[in-house]
């Protein structure tokens, strides 16, 4: 069994692990405002959302490394490794893949930081883990401008559906902030 490196399979596994990664991005974003918003109830204690986040971080990670890979490999385009990690080094639509390379350095940022929690302290970690609000919405932008399926309409109402939902508990995170404080 032989790779095809010239048909159109990874190019649609690209475009699948983006479309995943982003999914679980936005998932992990969520439950991150639902953590540090202390959320709990009966049903839904606090290490529930806490493991969860966790472990969708890790398979954010998985999928984006599926992502990069397949669009490395694949040769209908020539986009180099290097342009995953450093913006404008790739000529295949520059500034949107830069964002891509934006957004995966944040995401190492955080991955570094959670993994050095106990040694660099909570204060630290936390400060760090703020990249998280700008990680989201930069590969967000990534994913729109890069996408070959940004204009089908399934992938822009899923896009939205993201978005409102960060938006929405981002929101509902800042009120409840403010309501505790008065």
């Amino acid at each position: 069994m032989s790779v095809n490196l010239h048909g159109p399979g990874l190019w649609y596994a690209t475009r699948a692990t983006g479309l995943v990664t982003l999914l679980l991005l936005t998932a992990s974003v969520l439950l991150g405002i639902l953590t540090a918003g202390r959320f709990s109830t009966r049903r839904w204690p606090r290490f529930l959302s806490q493991g969860l986040h966790r472990n969708i971080s890790l398979l954010v990670l998985v999928f984006l490394a599926l992502h990069v890979g397949t669009t490395v490999v694949d040769t209908y385009t020539s986009i180099p490794l290097t342009a995953a990690f450093i913006p404008f080094t790739s000529s295949y639509k520059t500034a949107w893949l830069s964002l891509g390379a934006v957004a995966l350095d944040l995401l190492l940022a955080l991955v570094a930081t959670s993994l050095l929690r106990p040694r660099i302290g909570h204060r630290s970690w936390r400060r760090v883990h703020w990249l998280a609000y700008a990680c989201w919405p930069v590969a967000v932008a990534h994913g729109l401008g890069t996408g070959t399926d940004r204009n089908a309409t399934w992938v822009f109402a899923l896009t939205i559906a993201c978005a409102a939902s960060v938006v929405a508990l981002a929101a509902w995170r800042i009120v409840g902030a403010r309501l505790e404080v008065q």
